[in-house]
């Protein structure tokens, strides 16, 4: 861009009431008038891990995809509360047979270079999900979404440009879906449809990402990126609604110790929390009441067995473990801080969601135990060949703790079993994970949208995510049905209970979102039952 189109640009956002200074953020929608706001809009926040990648395609895990939502911006987004809401487009249209959506894009949507956001880098992105070439550990995701050709894309049977999307014009998207799913809307909130700058990546290919190249079309820009230490984003002035975002930088801390994230709260170091340590979560409660923020969210703790190796291809000592984990006092005693015992996968607080009758949740522990024994019994283990097996986690202090309670709870309650503990840090544990490389890995899945097949999904034999490659044709068939129907809740039910007759998971229990959150900043409104945050919604007042 020209020095006089730059200018040209800037005369322009600011007619359209768009600002490039700071002064803006009095004016903000969210804002109440007469708020003393704080000169300086700086929000600092812990992410828990160093992302894998802050490639929308690429981001694996909710270190990247805390930072990916503040730079990027899909169709739709979610407001603080989670509703969807129009993204960078401003409305759509759906066929008569449900199947066919065509998206009218925002005209002052636009990239961080100031380039306009068209139809052309959506379908560029969408066929670069799916592209084999790339590989990316979501790609079966575009096929979830029922988009057309998907599956075919993935598997190598056809070329990227069959995928259903075309533009139509620069502003006008079309997408087809090889069936109607009336959930659609909400799935595009997701960073995999996060929209990439063409010329950007296939300029600077892996590299695109870093600070100097990256170019996003969400309401921050990467500025800077120190690994496993910092990364610094700036406001974007010509993301689409710049005049109402408040906060001029947002800092993310790839801080994966709890501990260590909690005394750099207490320092002043940042202003929000991953998560807070579970035990000094009753007395910050007690301390700082309104500092903590926690509510039900949709996500479940499970651990996932290797379906493919010993010992755990043989059902019955799946079902074991799945029976000896005393949920209670895991959930309790060992974390206490609201979670939910789990003994199936899809959370409560989803929308849609209906419970399931589990027969083993009605049982009592010594039952379950005793049921247990006969299992391993009958699969051959006992004092002279103990059950032995290693359980992968990634370093956090949370997860060796949940680790070092349910090995203690399975030799107690099933006696001869010997547990191995392996620790990774989350890159490695990631592609150990997708690699196959285990035998029971923890696993943690957060709802990519809100209706139950974003957890079913998971277990799903086309699914990326499904490292235990845990295979029912009978399931696969359900949720293909469920995508379909008119009211599909029956077909959840069914899913539920095939999962609670494969055990290919042991359910632990329902998360909570637990942060701490400083008192002067505002805009969190700690209802967003997919635990996302968006820095754009807050703002910091004086002190």
């Amino acid at each position: 861009m020209n020095n006089l189109s730059r200018l040209f640009t800037i005369c322009w956002l600011l007619l359209a009431g768009f600002s490039l200074s700071s002064t803006h953020y009095l004016y903000a929608a969210n804002v109440p008038p007469g708020t003393q706001l704080a000169k300086q809009q700086v929000f600092i926040r812990g992410i828990g891990a160093e992302p894998s990648s802050l490639d929308p395609q690429l981001v694996e895990g909710s270190p990247g995809g805390f930072v990916v939502r503040d730079l990027f911006e899909g169709l739709v987004t979610e407001d603080d509360t989670g509703k969807i809401v129009p993204g960078q487009a401003i409305s759509w249209t759906i066929s008569q047979d449900k199947t066919i959506y065509t998206f009218t894009l925002r005209d002052n949507a636009r990239w961080s270079n100031g380039e306009p956001v068209t139809a052309d880098d959506f379908v560029f992105t969408f066929r670069r999900a799916v592209d084999p070439q790339l590989g990316s550990s979501y790609g079966w995701y575009m096929d979830l979404i029922g988009i057309k050709h998907a599956d075919a894309i993935i598997k190598g049977k056809q070329k990227p440009t069959t995928l259903g999307v075309r533009a139509i014009d620069q502003k006008t998207l079309e997408i087809t879906l090889k069936h109607p799913l009336s959930y659609f809307i909400k799935t595009l909130a997701h960073y995999t449809t996060f929209p990439v700058h063409p010329a950007t990546v296939k300029k600077h290919g892996e590299k695109w990402t870093q600070p100097e190249h990256i170019v996003t079309n969400g309401p921050y820009k990467l500025t800077k990126w120190v690994v496993n230490e910092r990364m610094e984003a700036k406001r974007n002035p010509y993301y689409w609604d710049n005049s109402n975002t408040v906060i001029e930088q947002v800092t993310f801390l790839p801080i994966e110790s709890a501990n260590t994230e909690l005394n750099r709260y207490k320092a002043g170091e940042l202003h929000w929390t991953r998560e807070i340590p579970e035990d000094h979560y009753n007395n910050l409660k007690k301390t700082i009441t309104a500092e903590v923020k926690s509510h039900g969210i949709a996500s479940t703790y499970f651990y996932s067995f290797n379906t493919q190796k010993k010992p755990f291809n043989d059902v019955r000592v799946r079902k074991a473990l799945y029976l000896a984990m005393d949920r209670d006092i895991l959930a309790n005693k060992v974390l206490g801080m609201g979670e939910i015992p789990a003994y199936s996968l899809t959370p409560p607080y989803i929308d849609g969601y209906v419970a399931v009758d589990n027969p083993f949740a009605n049982m009592t522990q010594q039952q379950r135990n005793a049921e247990a024994r006969k299992l391993l019994a009958e699969a051959g283990y006992h004092k002279n060949n103990p059950l032995t097996f290693e359980l992968l986690y990634n370093t956090n202090e949370s997860h060796k703790r949940i680790a070092l309670a349910a090995s203690a709870m399975w030799k107690q309650n099933l006696k001869h079993i010997k547990v191995n503990l392996i620790n990774q840090e989350w890159k490695t544990f990631l592609s150990t994970k997708r690699q196959g490389q285990f035998e029971l890995a923890r696993y943690g899945w957060n709802g990519d949208y809100n209706e139950p097949s974003t957890m079913l999904s998971v277990m799903a034999s086309t699914s990326g995510a499904n490292d235990g490659k845990y295979n029912n044709p009978k399931y696969d068939e359900l949720l293909t049905k469920a995508a379909t129907a008119k009211d599909p809740s029956p077909y959840y039910q069914q899913a539920e209970r095939l999962l609670i007759t494969d055990f290919p998971i042991i359910p632990f229990y329902y998360y909570v979102s637990r942060n701490l959150l400083k008192p002067y900043v505002k805009g969190y409104l700690n209802t967003n039952p997919l635990n996302n945050m968006y820095t754009k919604n807050l703002y910091i007042v004086a002190q």
